[in-house]
């Protein structure tokens, strides 16, 4: 283990889980640290267990906070929910080191610069990367164990200041292997998750199969008519991308990547995932992420952006109030780091400049 890298993953869910198994895997010492405290609580007594596309039985270290979780590692990885962003990256701030590696897996509604905002603030100066995407998928089963669905095969990211893109680059590949494709900027790496757009859809289309709490397979599920929307959402993105002068992956380059098929038509490909045993389960409940964090997380934003270029994403926006009035909450109001950021107060060429420097306007003071 004398090459291995010690690195604190903020998170104890699915991913956060996935991911530690890859890095154990990789050869590295991942910590695990639960905000709540719950989702490590069965590490006590029992050891990780991942099985699928990762097969590995180890005891991660535990955090006890975020401040021991930043003091104990060399890098630092947030691999939770987006709608938990802005309060673990309040209380990690305070405790990264200059110079201290932070990646954000995976980006949501530009948390990259709400990040460098706070260190910025202390006068610390740490890189910050930001992925399109989470390098596993997976799900939580009971206990301490994880069913590892897919590592991907490509993981788009950027690193803020730009500076220090290269040097990241190399770290992420040190830790996960050659994976990683650069992005240029962050509005780059928002335009590149498209799990929000892809969550609309198949929650859209099985939502009465959510609420009942059944089990079901999500790529079957895939028909031809939800395949057709998820096509349609994925033109507004990429009309937007080009608005801005940005490349990003097309849908049917994410799932050709991530789950290994042959290119077709969005269903035909995710019944192809579906035959060969990788097509995931849908979600069994209404209170699912696919819909509580990526549409005001996911969704917003890219609606926001769309304004923004004058490239309007009409689809992404009757999402947001389709599901808003499916849930009797104003799903484009609960972005807590769009409003902590208040991007109505700055421009585009402010938000291009930012995305990537990693500060929007004018930098915060440095406390004395």
């Amino acid at each position: 283990m004398s090459d291995a890298v010690r690195i604190g993953i903020a998170g104890a869910g699915s991913v956060a889980f996935g991911t530690a198994a890859l890095l154990h895997e990789q050869g590295h010492d991942p910590m695990l640290w639960s905000p709540s405290g719950a989702g490590t609580e069965a590490l006590k007594t029992a050891p990780l267990q991942a099985s699928g596309a990762i097969e590995v039985t180890f005891e991660p270290r535990i955090a006890g906070s975020a401040a021991e979780l930043a003091r104990e590692n060399d890098i630092l990885l947030l691999a939770l929910p987006a709608y938990g962003h802005k309060a673990v990256m309040d209380a990690l701030a305070p405790h990264i080191r200059d110079g201290q590696h932070v990646i954000i897996s995976s980006h949501a509604s530009l948390g990259a610069v709400y990040m460098m905002q706070l260190l910025a603030a202390r006068g610390i100066k740490a890189p910050i990367t930001a992925w399109g995407t989470t390098v596993v998928t997976g799900r939580r089963q009971t206990g301490s164990a994880v069913q590892v669905n897919t590592v991907r095969k490509r993981v788009d990211l950027c690193t803020v200041p730009d500076t220090q893109s290269d040097r990241a680059l190399d770290e992420c590949k040190r830790l996960f292997g050659d994976r990683f494709q650069q992005r240029d900027g962050l509005l780059a790496i928002s335009l590149s998750n498209l799990n929000p757009q892809n969550h609309m859809g198949i929650a859209l289309g099985n939502i009465t199969r959510m609420e009942r709490g059944e089990t079901w397979s999500q790529g079957q599920n895939v028909t031809p008519t939800v395949g057709r929307l998820l096509e349609q959402l994925d033109l507004e993105r990429l009309a937007i991308a080009e608005a801005l002068g940005l490349q990003v992956k097309t849908i049917f380059e994410h799932f050709h990547l991530s789950f290994h098929v042959p290119v077709a038509s969005i269903s035909e490909m995710n019944q192809q995932m579906h035959a060969q045993g990788n097509g995931g389960t849908g979600p069994a409940s209404a209170d699912s992420r696919y819909v509580t964090e990526d549409v005001p997380y996911g969704l917003q934003l890219t609606a926001v952006l769309g304004q923004l270029a004058g490239t309007p994403a009409p689809l992404h926006e009757a999402g947001i109030a389709i599901f808003s009035a499916m849930y009797a909450r104003d799903f484009s109001k609960e972005n807590a780091l769009l409003a902590a950021l208040e991007l109505d107060k700055f421009t585009l060429d402010d938000l291009t400049q930012a995305a990537r420097s990693g500060l929007l306007g004018t930098a915060p003071s440095v406390p004395q």
